[in-house]
């Protein structure tokens, strides 16, 4: 019989990729992909001000740390936030089974499109990940609003 994976131990990883990228200057945005049995298989972080690359998203980062899959029906993609349009595409394009977001309260991303194509969605509203990137978007608006494409 299946179980459901521990969402917020997997969560716990990509805050702590967030983390990083916040000491390094960076937008505290983090991300791992799981096969469904809880194998970690890449974990990443916004890098895009490190990086000076627009493309680095968490999500990216964490699926190309993964390397190749067969296939990534079975997998989830947990990110600490709700997934922009961009990673959601990403997820869609590949297939991928479930995406677990940390909360969707600064920012609502593609969450509802990817239900409506099939992805599960879990909403975790976890405190820390709303408050790292709340206060986060308060500082640093200009950033915030490059990364999410907004003048």
């Amino acid at each position: 019989m299946p179980t459901t994976p521990d969402y917020r131990a997997m969560l716990a990883i990509a805050v702590e990729e967030a983390r990083l990228g916040l000491a390094e200057g960076g937008i505290p945005i983090g991300a791992a992909l799981f096969h469904r049995d809880g194998t970690l298989l890449g974990r990443g972080r916004n890098r895009r001000v490190q990086e000076g690359d627009p493309s680095v998203h968490g999500e990216t980062d964490a699926f190309r740390k993964a390397g190749r899959q067969r296939s990534y029906r079975d997998t989830i993609m947990v990110t600490t936030l709700s997934p922009c349009w961009y990673c959601s595409g990403l997820v869609r394009q590949f297939g991928i089974g479930t995406v677990v977001m940390g909360e969707s309260v600064n920012f609502q991303g593609g969450h509802d499109w990817l239900r409506e194509h099939g992805v599960a969605v879990v909403d975790l509203q976890d405190e820390a990940c709303i408050r790292m990137l709340g206060d986060y978007i308060a500082a640093h608006p200009e950033v915030w609003h490059e990364d999410i494409g907004e003048d």
